[in-house]
């Protein structure tokens, strides 16, 4: 019997331990959000001073790097400040690169970064993390010659081993690093980056305070505080289905707060032959979510991909083609100004280039240019794919987005002081989401200072379909950058683009139960509080409207005042309501 005790104590023991020692390593390095955007001539000190990299900055010469792929490795500094790099020359292949051996701890994500330079011109630099598994891009930037260009991104392991980091490029050129950080971090710390980031981003607290006719605190007052409308917009893609499908329609006003129409606005739903534009059906959508007070993302007016083109649109000549599509932009512009929060101007210009082909590179910056012009309240977005969702797609690289987001602000009057620009990430991820990754490429992103919008959240069929789904809503909606999330789950009978939310019964499917399921917790539960003897009452509320009424303690039971809140980052801290 003693020993059976003994056994248990030592047992409990070490199951304290365990839970003491996983409450301080949640709290124990905080998540870095710094980034750049621009091309320094100097790096930054590397972040977490390296972490599990040794000789991160290349003080101690080469000590802890290799060659890779057989290439040439020196060490070499800046003649102005000393600055100690690497460089990799004698290059013949796109892997030839330095590297580090490093060994990676199981189910642990790591954020990454490098700051990088070429010898000539610019090149497409990705990181890549070789493991017994195979390679994994953990992120990429656009280096360029004579400046130093941030990498940042992030890799989640699957297996506890031995891998090797080192830098891929689609030219020759040297290859020039420094600074070099790779730092794990557990689920709990993950997770508790994102709270401590909700608590930051998504709520405040905010002192309600009771007051009698005569200005006199109102200790004991009764205080109750009702979420009516949250302040983060949270929506769906929505189908033309719904304007003839009431449960639909039900089970669409429940959730969602803003939506984009997933086909009916675009240019080839409403001008099918030419000169014969009908509207009918994206008029209809408005009015029904304007009647729902549901707000609407203008998309799009034009769509960079060659091959969602018409038919009659790909045989215009140029200057027919020029006509066309100032007739375009007038006709939907001029019907729907006013009436949307945004619009998605060119579709996908970092992929593609189906007009800058045809009208030359400035293209985009003139339709932003006159649409703005049209409708200067709604953001002017960008709207493309694979900045979050693929590390290792040269087109998407936030770098490059960013670089066509200023070349199209800077197209505007004042040099885009003005304009109302936005960044739109469609988010069309795999089936295994790189959640650091996300991270990563949304805090490069941020450095532009406009908002930031997921556009079109799905997720490709897959493992633990529903728990990937809700991990990148999770990692989207902490950031701080992060303004507002669609998801693309147009209902439709038949099927959904990617991804339903629903049966055709309007039940939930595992991945509508996580939507349902975050949709509550980013609410404030309603509560009641009593007044201090100050007649102060302190809560913490996620932004939002709020009615809050109260109760004056000596007051007959049915008498009481409401009054209308409404909480924001910018909003008062101390409300005073009188009863």
């Amino acid at each position: 019997m003693r020993g059976s005790m003994e056994r248990s104590a030592v047992f409990f023991l070490v199951w304290a331990a365990a839970l003491l020692n996983a409450a301080l390593m949640a709290q124990s390095v905080p998540y870095d959000y710094s980034s750049s955007s621009e091309c320094l001539a100097e790096p930054l000190e590397p972040h977490y001073g390296g972490g599990v990299i040794v000789n991160p900055n290349f003080d101690d010469g080469l000590k802890g790097w290799s060659v890779f792929g057989y290439s040439s490795v020196a060490e070499a500094s800046s003649a102005a400040t000393g600055n100690r790099y690497a460089v990799a020359t004698n290059r013949t292949r796109s892997y030839q690169s330095v590297s580090q051996k490093v060994y990676l701890q199981n189910d642990t994500h790591y954020t990454l970064s490098a700051w990088l330079q070429v010898s000539d011109g610019s090149a497409d630099v990705v990181a890549v993390v070789k493991t017994a598994d195979g390679f994994v891009h953990a992120g990429g930037v656009d280096a360029r010659s004579g400046c130093w260009s941030v990498l940042k991104g992030g890799l989640t392991t699957a297996a506890s081993g031995p891998a090797e980091l080192y830098f891929e490029s689609n030219s020759t050129v040297d290859m020039w690093v420094d600074n070099v950080s790779l730092q794990p971090f557990s689920r709990e710390e993950w997770d508790a980056h994102r709270g401590a980031a909700i608590k930051k981003a998504r709520k405040k607290t905010v002192r309600l305070r009771a007051r009698d006719t005569a200005g006199n605190p109102v200790p004991g007052a009764r205080i109750s505080v009702e979420h009516v409308r949250s302040g983060f917009p949270l929506g769906s893609a929505m189908s033309s289905e719904i304007l003839h499908n009431q449960r639909y329609q039900q089970w669409f006003t429940q959730r969602f707060t803003v939506t984009t129409f997933e086909n009916e606005m675009k240019w080839y739903s409403t001008e099918v032959v030419p000169g014969r534009e009908d509207y009918s059906v994206p008029d209809a959508m408005l009015r029904f979510a304007q009647s729902h007070g549901i707000a609407v993302r203008g998309h799009n007016i034009f769509w960079d991909d060659p091959s969602t083109q018409m038919g009659w649109v790909k045989a215009l000549s140029p200057d027919q083609l020029r006509r066309a599509t100032a007739k375009r932009i007038k006709s939907v512009m001029s019907r729907y100004a006013g009436k949307v929060i945004a619009w998605d101007v060119v579709n996908e210009n970092l992929h593609y280039d189906f007009f800058e082909d045809k009208f030359g590179s400035g293209a985009s910056a003139a339709f932003y240019r006159k649409a703005h012009g049209m409708d200067g309240g709604a953001l002017m977005s960008m709207n493309d794919f694979n900045t979050l969702e693929q590390p290792g797609d040269p087109n998407g690289q936030p770098s490059k987005y960013l670089r066509k987001l200023w070349q199209i602000k800077g197209a505007f009057p004042g040099n885009g002081n003005g304009a109302r620009m936005a960044i739109g990430l469609e988010g069309h991820f795999g089936a295994t989401p790189n959640i650091p990754y996300v991270r990563a490429a949304l805090d490069t992103m941020s450095q532009a200072g406009v908002p930031i919008w997921l556009t079109e959240i799905d997720v490709a069929p897959g493992p633990d379909h529903a728990h990937h789904l809700e991990q990148v809503m999770r990692e989207v909606y902490s950031h701080p950058a992060v303004h507002g999330i669609i998801l693309w789950t147009a209902w439709h009978a038949n099927r959904c683009y990617v991804m339903c939310l629903t049966d055709n019964n309007f039940k939930n499917l595992p991945v509508g139960d996580v939507v349902d399921k975050l949709i509550g917790e980013w609410r404030t539960s309603s509560h009641v509080g009593v007044a201090d003897a100050d007649g102060y009452y302190e809560t913490e509320l996620f932004h939002g409207d709020y009615k809050v009424t109260v109760a004056h303690p000596e007051a007959a039971a049915n008498a009481a005042v409401v009054q209308s809140l409404s909480v924001d980052k910018e909003s008062d801290n101390e409300y005073t309501i009188h009863v």
